[in-house]
């Protein structure tokens, strides 16, 4: 287990070639233009993986349907937000609730770190604050064009 542990940690999928694995029928999807959409995406993918590591520890098993859950729920509500019109006070509404699964997803990963190697935390660390810094200055686009602070 250590062996693989440490091959997959010195091995980080570099978002560009992720897109390239994404089929063209879901980049034809307007919200795939979103910068945002695309790197929550991204992550949820890397929690895809990342969940084989804990699945091998007992102590961590718990966490697999918590860090999934919180993971993809941070694009789930994108696409919800998306659906119910861009810059509407229920789009602004919806994306808090996405950078709130962001934050809960860097909280699972956190309470992970006993079962994760430490640079492939750090490498989800910096993938997560970059997301949470996208959806916090559209968020704040959003709440300056609907005149609210």
């Amino acid at each position: 287990m250590e062996d693989k542990q440490t091959a997959l940690s010195h091995h980080f999928l570099k978002f560009e070639d992720w897109e390239k694995t994404v089929s063209s029928y879901f980049k034809n999807d307007p919200l795939w233009d979103s910068l945002y959409y695309r790197v929550a995406l991204f992550l949820s993918d890397l929690v895809w993986d990342d969940c084989e590591f804990l699945q091998k520890d007992f102590r961590a098993r718990h966490y697999v349907s918590q860090i999934m859950h919180s993971s993809g729920s941070v694009s789930a509500n994108m696409e919800e937000a998306f659906g119910r019109g861009v810059g509407t006070p229920d789009y602004v509404r919806i994306l808090k609730i996405s950078l709130g699964e962001a934050r809960e997803t860097r909280g699972w990963y956190y309470r992970s770190r006993h079962a994760l190697p430490a640079d492939l935390l750090e490498h989800r660390y910096k993938v997560i604050d970059h997301l949470i810094s996208l959806i916090t200055n559209l968020l704040n686009s959003h709440k300056r064009n609907l005149g609210r602070k």
